[in-house]
């Protein structure tokens, strides 16, 4: 009975999947504890079971990854690049980064993109606020501070690898958000009383009425099974950023129930919008071309601010554009925003 007892202990220390070797992680979906190796083989063919079922590439289509560097994209990269190969998608992946033009952060960040590049053997293109917006975040934090600048980067970011992606001409763009990050947005769009996010910020596949759909193969997984050679230093200009504080209950949340992340996102989904809400009517930007349910889209409001000098013009929700407003701009404003790269591309 001994040797029976000390041959289930030595079993309950091997591998759930392989029984073969100790494991090195306790997997916080399955509170499985398996092995590298076959945590590897596990994690590839969940993240081939989410592309597959929810049909989220077509053969022959141009893929951009959007690249940062940080350990999500990265692994993305090298876990699209590997499928791809694999299971003979038939897509032609490109590497698509943004410089927001952070000294000391991301000119660092995109030396590991690069490495990306060489690495798994894709065509890098980065894109520049300075080249689109004629601004850099280091210009922009200089006038504005470190309050709100998350919303100028945010909402930049967001245009800038539209843009990227329709420089390259691609079909989709595929993004490293997380389960974390997802719970996250969920937790954010509640606090906030944003209907309008909150109704599409759990979907897959995004943005399919605007100019270039987006999607997340990794929706169901948890940020801390993604590892991977990385830049880890976080933003310099982000430390007290809102999400932070949400990330943060959200990490407390996972330490006291694994599944609560997971948990979120399936409340997220299962929302349901009154039918009596007024839902945001999408148009274009009457400047750039750009989505938006305003007749200025947020980055042009935030370029006029901007390049007037009043850069708290564009912070909060936006209404609009003003009948004053646009006899201010036939008057002061559209040479300087006409200049900026930011209307250069048809959309």
């Amino acid at each position: 009975m001994e040797e029976s007892h000390g041959g289930d202990r030595t079993r309950s220390l091997l591998c759930s999947i392989c029984n073969q070797r100790r494991p090195a992680l306790k997997r916080p979906k399955t509170l499985q504890q398996i092995c590298r190796e076959c945590f590897y083989v596990v994690f590839e063919e969940e993240i081939h079971r989410v592309i597959v079922d929810n049909k989220l590439f077509k053969r022959g289509e141009r893929i951009a990854i959007g690249a940062s560097g940080g350990k999500d994209s990265t692994v993305l990269a090298y876990v699209m690049s590997e499928l791809n190969r694999r299971h003979n998608y038939g897509l032609d992946l490109f590497l698509l980064s943004v410089d927001e033009g952070i000294t000391g952060y991301r000119d660092d960040s995109l030396e590991t993109v690069k490495r990306n590049e060489v690495q798994y053997g894709l065509p890098l293109k980065v894109v520049s606020y300075k080249d689109l917006y004629g601004w850099t975040m280091d210009e922009i934090v200089k006038m504005i501070g470190l309050k709100n600048n998350c919303t100028f980067c945010g909402v930049f970011r967001r245009q800038a690898l539209d843009r990227g992606a329709a420089l390259l001409k691609v079909d989709k763009l595929a993004t490293g958000h997380n389960a974390d990050d997802i719970s996250e947005t969920v937790l954010l769009n509640i606090l906030r009383g944003d209907i309008a996010r909150l109704s599409r910020c759990t979907s897959i596949i995004t943005g399919e009425d605007g100019p270039i759909p987006r999607c997340k193969p990794f929706k169901y997984t948890y940020e801390k099974e993604i590892k991977l050679d990385y830049f880890s230093t976080e933003c310099i200009y982000s430390p007290n950023a809102y999400r932070g504080f949400a990330r943060e209950f959200i990490k407390d949340l996972e330490r006291i129930r694994p599944r609560a992340i997971l948990d979120i996102i399936k409340s997220g989904e299962d929302f349901r919008i009154a039918t009596s809400t007024k839902m945001p009517e999408q148009g274009t930007c009457q400047r750039c071309g750009y989505i938006s349910s305003q007749k200025w889209c947020k980055a042009c409001v935030l370029l006029e601010g901007l390049n007037r000098g009043l850069p708290k013009l564009g912070i909060g929700r936006t209404r609009g554009v003003t009948g004053e407003r646009q006899k201010d701009d036939q008057q002061i404003g559209v040479k300087n925003l006409q200049s900026k790269a930011c209307g250069s591309l048809d959309f």
